[in-house]
């Protein structure tokens, strides 16, 4: 392999970076991988509120850009930890996945409960993708909530004006409730 196609360096201190940075340059070229000068991006976290100092991070002679947020293994990490871009991207990449098995969920002859296991198998697991590391607040919990009940009412062929409540058709599909597998996901 001669070809990483992402890294995160992670450090507390900020004292003496860019050594530090050169150091694994040499470690990675070393072993036979180029880390790319013109493809790096920094990102100071704030997690605690105190902010950063202005010092620039340079592989070489290159300054590395500094960023806001950028894209790690399909997860959109944020200064300040907030997760609110990576929920909306999981919910659009979740209502793709929808789209493309929607003539499975949406075909009135196939039984109900083989929807809810198509669903339990494809589309939970791409809303849920690093649903572990998530600092989850209650409002995004409630947006998710919204998702999957509108996924589960369409599933049935049911609108919110037959007035069918959700818990009955969550036991239809199958489907426990979004906050308890969370909660699940957390622990395993």
């Amino acid at each position: 392999m001669l070809f990483v196609d992402a890294i995160v360096l992670i450090d507390k201190t900020r004292v003496g970076l860019n050594d530090k940075l050169e150091k694994w340059r040499h470690a990675l070229k070393f072993r036979g991988f180029i880390l790319s000068r013109s493809k790096a991006e920094n990102l100071r976290c704030g997690f605690s509120g105190v902010e950063g100092g202005g010092e620039e991070v340079t592989m070489g002679e290159v300054v590395v850009s500094r960023v806001e947020k950028f894209r790690y293994l399909g997860s959109i990490i944020k200064k300040r930890g907030d997760i609110d871009s990576d929920i909306d991207h999981r919910i659009r990449v979740g209502w793709q996945k929808w789209r493309n098995a929607s003539r499975v969920l949406c075909d009135k002859k196939i039984h109900v409960r083989l929807k809810g296991r198509v669903y339990h198998m494809v589309i939970r697991p791409t809303v849920f993708y690093g649903v572990e590391c998530w600092p989850i607040k209650k409002t995004q919990v409630q947006i998710l909530m919204v998702l999957e009940i509108r996924m589960i009412r369409w599933m049935c062929g049911y609108t919110r004006l037959d007035k069918i409540r959700i818990v009955v058709l969550r036991e239809k599909v199958g489907v426990v409730l979004i906050e308890e597998k969370m909660s699940e996901t957390r622990l395993r």
